[in-house]
């Protein structure tokens, strides 16, 4: 099986013209110690997920255009190029539009994201317990009492 992906040229991005800003969601390593220290004292269940292309989920906000993929342009329109309207792997501001998509998603969840570290997040289940998510980069770590919870996210 062979698989693909097209990824931009983002080694050639200016900053200023192509891309403004450029972040990368790491969660603080004192901010997991904390976590997985109040899943053991408190019994909780984790739970560890992967967002498969997740820096394909970010709008982007410049105009950024890109040659056609090789083998993807039709005949006499070799010359026109693609632009993009989602953020691609490489370019410099896919990690950041991806954590602006995420935040928004999991804070419509009813979560509060931590002012201490922006990766970590927290809301009450309706039992009471706590559930607390933490982000890096494209992993998470989900901790709750009942892993049943998980499921209504």
């Amino acid at each position: 099986m062979y698989k693909a992906c097209i990824v931009a040229k983002g080694f050639r991005q200016e900053y200023g013209v192509d891309f403004d800003e450029v972040f990368s969601p790491v969660v603080k390593m004192t901010t997991l110690r904390f976590l997985l220290g109040v899943v053991a004292l408190e019994d909780l269940e984790l739970l560890q997920l992967d967002v498969k292309t997740a820096f394909l989920h970010g709008d982007l906000d410049e105009e950024i255009y890109m040659e056609q993929p090789q083998g993807f342009a039709s005949p006499g329109r070799e010359h026109l190029v693609c632009r993009l309207c989602k953020s691609l792997y490489s370019l410099k501001q896919a990690p950041r539009q991806w954590y602006r998509t995420f935040d928004e998603f999991v804070q419509s969840l009813g979560f509060l994201r931590s002012d201490e570290d922006h990766c970590l997040y927290s809301k009450d289940a309706p039992d009471g317990s706590p559930i607390y998510l933490i982000l890096y980069v494209d992993d998470m770590l989900l901790s709750d009492r009942h892993t049943g919870e998980f499921a209504e996210l």
